[in-house]
């Protein structure tokens, strides 16, 4: 690792959607994973289709119990094990460990309270609460060399907590699960729109939006959509609510927008030494 690849931070979603979610950041000495919501092998299949085959991976960080955030875990502990030659954290609330279904439960796990940091190597981590039908779910604020990163998905509504996470960071990695009216004149049975766009929901663009002209500073640098619905949503059609948030807010100008994806990773977000 040369001196200047280890002042930048790299960040990929190596999938994001209903089937399964990951995204990996790291700064080429310390990495993490949050949530493990796809194959062992396609995770690291996919960190090496990416440029990140050797890149470290020292935590897990999971947001909640669902089975397309966790289904991965077990096998992937037991891999990282095999390949490093010691376990590796799963970080997770009390609440969501205490859900996870024993097929999925990876085999060390570390439990961590919302508001309260917890650190793994310079990574400063900071789970917080957010409004989602599971036991106990959280987001996630990442700070580390100047640099912060929040992440939130599978939530409902947008709060004061998730707004102050979200504030003041170079990027953010934010739900636009569906465009409204494509969920109400799709197909989902009606118990299951009533759930999708529930307060213990999913954000929907408009929602998004909302919260991205509300948060966004001028440190914003890169927006990550996620886990876009395949069935009531469009990617152009986050992509424009997105784009019509950050030029409503105080972000710059220049601000990455991309959409994430269930199918492959996205591009590597690199951030240059501040």
């Amino acid at each position: 690792m040369t001196e200047d690849a280890s002042r930048q931070l790299h960040i990929c979603v190596l999938a994001s959607g209903s089937s399964g979610n990951c995204t990996y950041v790291g700064d080429g000495e310390t990495g993490l994973l949050i949530d493990a919501g796809i194959s062992a092998k396609q995770v690291l299949d996919r960190m090496e289709s990416s440029g990140l085959g050797d890149a470290p991976i020292d935590a897990v960080l999971l947001t909640h119990e669902h089975r397309d955030h966790v289904q991965g875990a077990r096998v992937l502990s037991n891999k990282i094990e095999h390949r490093l030659g010691h376990r590796v954290p799963f970080l997770a609330t009390s609440g969501t460990a205490g859900q996870i279904r024993p097929a999925h439960r990876p085999a060390g796990m570390d439990y961590l309270k919302p508001e309260l940091s917890h650190t793994v190597g310079p990574f400063e981590i900071q789970a917080f609460s957010i409004n989602h039908d599971t036991a106990q779910p959280v987001g996630y604020r990442v700070e580390v060399n100047g640099w912060a990163l929040a992440f939130a998905t599978d939530l409902g509504k947008s709060t004061a907590t998730v707004e102050h996470h979200l504030r003041d960071v170079d990027v953010a990695i934010l739900e636009f699960n569906h465009d409204l009216e494509m969920l109400l004149r799709g197909g989902y049975p009606w118990w299951l729109k009533q759930r999708v766009q529930s307060s213990h929901g999913h954000l929907s663009n408009e929602q998004a939006a909302t919260l991205i002209e509300r948060v966004a500073s001028p440190r914003l640098r890169h927006l990550v959509l996620a886990h876009l619905s395949h069935e009531n949503n469009r990617p152009a059609r986050a992509q424009t609510a997105a784009h019509a948030a950050l030029a409503r807010s105080r972000a710059p100008d220049d601000v990455q927008v991309t959409v994430g994806s269930q199918t492959h990773p996205s591009a590597v977000v690199t951030l240059e030494s501040k």
